[in-house]
């Protein structure tokens, strides 16, 4: 086989915590990242970025991409988050690379799609019906079961998914998301049935359809609405094995109803007595700084050290994630405002077992909580002997630290003038 050239071109949002991530572990590898900076239209002319591309325009970027490594040879051309993932699929088939067909990427994109392509392959999920931001609300939460979830079909991190436990409850919920989608560029709506059970996450990587899996995370914490504001993480998974087994084959049947079979899979779902009940899969790896949690093989290789690796057809690392119990905290957002400042953190980073804090919300700016923001305060890490120590970690260090959020209000009026 032809050695590719160590180039990779990232497609992310500017605004990912991935892109650091994703550089770091390039730099370690001696590849050379270029950046498929997202560049609306009008400005395309103006910007210095080596590769702008427009992600709303999938035609023009993947002629983009094609172009530019005609001049700059790439080994691979890689989604990090969710909004690169179709041009991805669609410039590396163009230059005939490792991929998704872009078909089975947009499918993992778009919610209702793939639902539809679950439900045709009898993949376990709950029962759904597609509506519009503009229809009747109240002829719907007429003829809907309860409890149901509605959620937009293109938006990610939990953002606008929001239960209902009655018509009363549908009615506010159903004006919500209405709103949120105001600003967007999407007017569809999922109505779900709310699946009872806990909540997992599964990692892993597609080599030709075959599903290699890299962590189960247990997700403590309830999610059970009115908003489904994800928290903890932990791995690896105290659940038994044939319950972990039964995840890792809903997650092998959701892949293959997708088409999915190259790259990573980050897939959610909930568990219960009947089984394991897919949430989503997505063609990327997990979100967030949550991957600061994984260690592969005995170099301590990151996730994104594999997904690059396994891209340019490197060598991955023959042993599996450390069975060391780690996890991590995404910190909610409690209320909007503006962040005043944060407090505490010394007292967190004291706390046995937590490894590391990073606070990624920025001083003077606002804030705003689920379900109608998508970002978190910061994240905590640790590590230990076993998944309850870490929990446990992460909780006592949580509550050590202490947030100064004040409102828009109080400080348009505390302004000379206000």
């Amino acid at each position: 086989m032809t050695a590719r050239p160590l180039r990779v071109i990232l497609l992310a949002s500017v605004r990912s915590y991935r892109n650091a991530l994703f550089e770091q572990a390039a730099e370690r590898l001696l590849v050379e990242v270029v950046r498929g900076e997202d560049v609306p239209l009008p400005f395309l002319k103006k910007t210095s970025a080596a590769l702008p591309v427009d992600y709303r325009d999938l035609d023009r970027s993947s002629a983009a991409i094609v172009a530019y490594a005609r001049e700059h040879p790439v080994g691979a051309v890689l989604g990090v988050d969710d909004s690169g993932v179709i041009l991805a699929a669609r410039a590396a088939k163009a230059l005939g690379l490792p991929h998704n067909a872009p078909d089975a990427a947009e499918a993992a994109r778009h919610k209702h799609v793939m639902r539809c392509r679950f439900r045709d392959a009898r993949v376990l999920q709950p029962r759904f019906e597609l509506v519009h931001a503009h229809d009747d609300a109240v002829a719907i939460a007429r003829r809907v079961g309860y409890p149901c979830v509605i959620k937009p079909t293109t938006l990610s991190g939990s953002r606008g998914v929001m239960r209902a436990d009655d018509a009363r409850d549908f009615g506010e919920r159903f004006a919500r998301l209405r709103a949120i989608l105001a600003v967007e560029r999407c007017d569809e709506i999922l109505i779900e049935e709310f699946v009872p059970g806990f909540e997992v996450a599964l990692e892993g990587l597609l080599d030709g359809g075959q599903l290699r899996v890299l962590a189960i995370f247990d997700k403590p914490d309830p999610l059970d609405g009115p908003f489904f504001e994800e928290t903890l993480y932990v791995t690896p998974s105290r659940l038994n094995e044939g319950t972990q087994r039964m995840i890792h084959d809903a997650t092998r049947q959701a892949a293959a109803a997708l088409g999915l079979s190259e790259g990573p899979i980050h897939a959610e779902l909930r568990v219960n007595d009947r089984g394991a009940w897919l949430v989503e899969a997505a063609a990327r790896s997990i979100g967030g700084l949550c991957s600061k949690t994984l260690r592969f093989g005995v170099g301590a290789a990151s996730l994104e050290e594999l997904i690059l690796r396994q891209a340019l057809s490197l060598p991955l690392p023959e042993k599996e994630a450390s069975r060391e119990a780690s996890g991590v905290m995404m910190i909610p957002i409690p209320r909007a405002g503006i962040l005043r400042g944060v407090e505490g953190e010394a007292e967190a980073l004291a706390v046995p077992g937590i490894e590391g804090l990073e606070i990624t919300a920025r001083p003077h700016y606002p804030l705003v909580p689920l379900p109608e923001g998508d970002s978190y305060l910061g994240f905590l890490f640790a590590r230990g002997a076993s998944a309850a120590s870490v929990e446990a970690a992460l909780r006592q260090a949580h509550s050590r630290l202490r947030f100064a959020i004040v409102s828009e209000l109080s400080v348009a009026t505390s302004r000379p003038g206000g």
